[in-house]
Order: structure tokens, then C-alpha cells, then sequence
């Protein structure tokens, strides 16, 4: 299979990029989101003039205004007027009157993996994928490299919780960067280092089936640097079945696991959790360490575990060094993100959106809440993946003791007959358990209501319930 070909990505991901300097002056659409605000952080870093819009204002907008970008908000082609480099996401549409008039105009259009590869420069490049865990993953790694001096730069899918930004500059030799495969683009960096943490079906709603996505992922692992480094993880298959077959085939570049499995080239094993932590014995050529986390969880461990055989085997730095930054890492926003305690209830916010990461985080937290009891308000994200995989959503959530279900997230998607959150609830009710479709108010008097001291109350999914868990602790402290 061609993969690049197939794929129905509008940009050409082996175009020959510019210079940084010859971006020159970047309007950047979307400028909010989370990519998005990421490029345009770096390239005010680098000292570019940058502009954007947004269809809502917000904190990020303020901080972008802050550093120096100007941003409005709405879209109207006269906001492009004078760039010269103009940057879309794969959610910009090709009737968005911005794009349009930047293409009239003749301005160049990157897409934001091209235009976050223009940054990158002549960086040590480590790019981490997976359907689940890459944002955490990529976060670890740079959260140890800031801690032990390496200063790398970085663009990640999620504010570093003490740095309180998703990206920067650094001096250092090393840039992380969260590798999107979600629309094929990952394989615009060619990195030095690439870590894999998963390779499951997610957004078939662009690749169409599942061998496409796993054919996209090993069009990804050729694109590693002659000399470089493909990280596997041994415990999921369809990234442990990437590693073998790119061993034939990788020429002077190496291929190095992790996981619990006996397998695993870095094992893990000797766990122990407690409450928001954990540690784990790793095992790497025969030498043991002491892995001691302050996030929840076994799949942390797992992410952990990818990001320190990035940073010493890929990257040259001390495993002791790795180890106290990884041991330093408090976390991510919207990543088991706690945002208040009331009266012993415990409000936590997650992003995560795809079966895999329901279950992982879900199951986490009922384990940290017992003999408590969870509470979770999950939105689910896409018409199209709520159709794909409301039973494997409806798994993931089966560990928590009361669920609330919000109606579907529709981000980029035009609503889909018949596809709402009763495909998820069904689920649910099949397995046994009580579920309700509810709205934002009634959701929130719902959780307020029941909790008990002990309990963890949730609100998951990558819209807009974030704005929930907020309230949630304000009206936990009215109650």
C-alpha cells in the first residue's frame, strides 16, 4: 500500500519547507487550539511577527496577546492582509474565508505540522505518537529534561502543569514534539528519536480502517533518521508488531521496547500504587532502577518508562538524571488534572476521547477512589468515533460507580442521524449499570448531589465539559 498517496491529506508532507526566517510574518487560523497555540508560541520565540484568529476569545488568546501576537476574533479575509506565511490545521475548512483569501493573495500556506517542522530547525528532533498516551508521554520526557538542565524545546498537546505552557524555545539540543497521527501529518518531521506508545483504530473517520492506520504508522518509523530510534511498547500489540517489523527492515537505525512483558527490552515490574503516585523496578541491559512516579497510575508507569528510554538511549542523557525529572513531573493540564478537594470530594479533569484512554484514566481513578465512589461526566468527542466504538466507550467507563452521559461533542463534524450518546448509554445499560443522557445543569445537580466525602467526581472528554469541573467544585463548596 502507497499510504502517502491513499491518505486524504490536502498538504505534501515531503514538500520541500522554508527557512524559519522566511515565514516572516504568520497568520495563523484557529490560533486557540491547543497545535495551534503551540506554533504560534514558538515562532513569537523565535521572533516572528504572528497573527491569528479564533472563532472565541479565552485565556490562551491572552496570553498569545501578551507575548506579542495580534489576534481576532472571527474570520474575515482582511485579517490576512500582509502575511506572508499563512498556517491551517486539517479542521480548517477549504471554504474559510481566510484561506481563501490567503490563497488569492498567493501567501504561502503551511499546514501546522509543516509549519511546527520549520521551527524544529537543525534540533536533535524526538516525536512521540500513539492513539493513547503521547501527550503525557512527551510531557515526562520534557518536564526531566527541563529538570536536569538540558533546556529542550518543545510542542506539546497540553500545558506543562508548573511551566503553564505547551511550548517554547530552549537552548538545548533536543526538541519533543507531540507527533498528531490523527490526520497522517506525523510523517512530516523525520525525527532522530520516534516513540510509539499505541497503535490502535482511532480516527477512522479519516483513515477508513485499521490497516491503513497501522500502514500510516510504519510510513512514520521509516521516516526516523538514518542512526536514529523507534521506542515501542511491548505491552500493546499493534505498536510491539510496528517494532518487529521495522527491526528487519531499519537498517543502521535501532528499535528498543518497554512495557510489563517479559519481552520488553525495558521492563518494568515490582509495582507499587499509592494514592496520586506510584514506582516501579526498571530493568535496561541488565542494570535496575528505581522508577518513582508523582502522577497515578500502571499506564503512567508505561509512559514513563517510553520517555526514559528516549531521553538516554535516544537523547545521551543519565538514566540517575532522567529518573529524579521524571520523579519531579506533577503532571499536565486536563490530564488527571485535580482542580479541587471540598469537604474529602476530589474534582478531577481529563481529556481523554478515545476508548482506550477512558478506560485507562476511568479505571485509575476508581481504584485511587475506593472505598469511595466515582462519579464521572463523560462527553463523548465526534460523531463519527461515537459511532466506531460506543461499546469499547461503554467498557471503559463500566469501572466507575455513577455515570453521566452529555451529548456528543461534534468539534469538526456535522451531526450524524441516528448517532448520539444513547449508543454509549445502551451500552451501559447492557453491561448492568445505571446510566442518564443529561444536560450541563442537570449533570452538574446530579454529581453536586450525590457525592460523599471519599469520592472522586470526573468530567472527561475533549470538548468543552472541562468548563464543568470549575463549577462543580464551587457548587461542592455552596452545598
Amino acid at each position: 500500500m502507497n499510504v502517502r498517496s491513499a491518505l486524504p491529506f490536502r498538504f505534501d508532507v515531503e514538500a520541500d519547507l522554508p527557512p524559519l526566517h522566511q515565514l516572516a510574518h504568520v497568520h495563523v487560523l484557529a490560533i486557540g487550539g491547543a497545535g495551534m497555540s503551540a506554533v504560534a508560541r514558538l515562532l513569537l520565540d523565535a521572533g516572528l511577527t504572528v497573527s491569528g484568529s479564533d472563532a472565541k476569545d479565552g485565556p490562551v488568546l491572552d496570553d498569545l496577546r501578551a507575548r506579542g501576537a495580534r489576534v481576532a476574533i472571527g474570520h474575515d479575509p482582511r485579517q490576512v492582509e500582509g502575511a506572508d506565511t499563512v498556517v491551517v490545521s486539517s479542521a480548517i475548512r477549504e471554504d474559510n474565508v481566510e484561506l481563501g483569501a490567503a490563497r488569492a493573495a498567493g501567501a504561502r500556506v503551511l499546514h501546522r505540522s509543516q509549519a511546527l517542522a520549520v521551527a524544529m530547525q537543525d534540533s536533535r528532533r524526538v516525536a512521540v505518537a500513539g492513539a493513547n498516551g503521547k501527550t503525557t508521554t512527551s510531557s515526562m520526557l520534557t518536564s526531566a529534561l527541563l529538570h536536569i538542565g538540558a533546556a529542550p524545546s518543545f510542542a506539546l498537546g497540553g500545558e506543562l502543569a508548573e511551566q503553564r505552557t505547551n511550548a517554547a524555545l530552549g537552548e538545548g539540543d533536543d526538541f519533543v514534539a507531540e507527533a498528531d497521527e490523527s490526520d497522517g501529518s506525523f510523517l512530516v518531521y523525520h525525527p532522530h528519536v520516534a516513540v510509539v506508545t499505541n497503535v490502535q483504530p482511532d480516527h477512522l473517520d479519516f483513515y477508513g480502517d485499521f490497516a491503513t492506520v497501522q500502514a500510516a504508522y510504519g510510513e512514520f518509523a521509516r521516516t526516523v533518521r538514518p542512526g536514529g530510534l523507534l521506542v515501542v511498547c511491548a505491552d500493546d500489540p499493534g505498536s510491539a508488531s510496528l517494532g518487529e517489523r521495522f527491526r528487519g527492515e531499519s537498517g543502521d537505525r535501532t528499535v528498543v521496547s518497554y512495557g510489563f512483558s517479559d519481552t520488553a527490552d525495558a521492563r518494568l515490574d515490582e509495582v507499587t500504587l499509592e494514592g496520586h503516585g506510584g514506582s516501579a523496578r526498571l530493568t535496561v541491559a541488565r542494570r535496575s532502577y528505581r522508577l518513582v512516579l508523582r502522577v497515578p497510575g500502571r499506564h503512567n508507569l508505561l509512559n514513563a518508562a517510553g520517555a526514559f528510554l528516549a531521553a538516554t538511549q535516544g537523547c545521551g542523557h543519565d538514566p540517575d538524571r532522567v529518573l529524579e525529572g521524571l520523579a519531579a513531573f506533577v503532571g499536565t493540564r486536563r490530564r488527571f488534572e485535580v482542580r479541587g478537594e471540598v469537604d474529602g470530594i476530589t474534582v478531577v479533569d481529563d481529556y481523554a476521547h478515545n476508548p482506550g484512554k477512558v478506560a485507562a484514566v476511568v479505571s485509575t481513578a476508581a481504584e485511587i477512589a475506593r472505598p469511595g465512589r466515582l462519579h464521572v461526566i463523560f462527553q463523548p468527542h465526534l460523531y463519527s468515533r461515537t459511532r466506531d466504538f460506543a461499546e469499547d466507550f461503554a467498557r471503559g467507563l463500566a469501572a466507575a460507580d455513577d455515570v453521566t452521559l452529555l451529548e456528543i461533542y461534534g468539534a469538526r463534524e456535522d451531526p450524524v442521524p441516528g448517532v448520539t450518546s444513547e449508543l454509549v448509554a445502551a451500552g451501559l445499560r447492557a453491561a448492568g449499570r445505571s446510566v442518564q443522557v443529561r444536560s450541563e445543569a442537570d449533570a452538574l445537580s446530579h454529581v453536586v448531589s450525590n457525592a460523599r466525602s471519599g469520592d472522586i467526581v470526573m468530567t472527561v472528554g475533549a470538548g468543552d465539559v472541562t468548563a464543568l469541573a470549575g463549577t462543580i467544585v464551587e457548587r461542592l463548596g455552596a452545598r
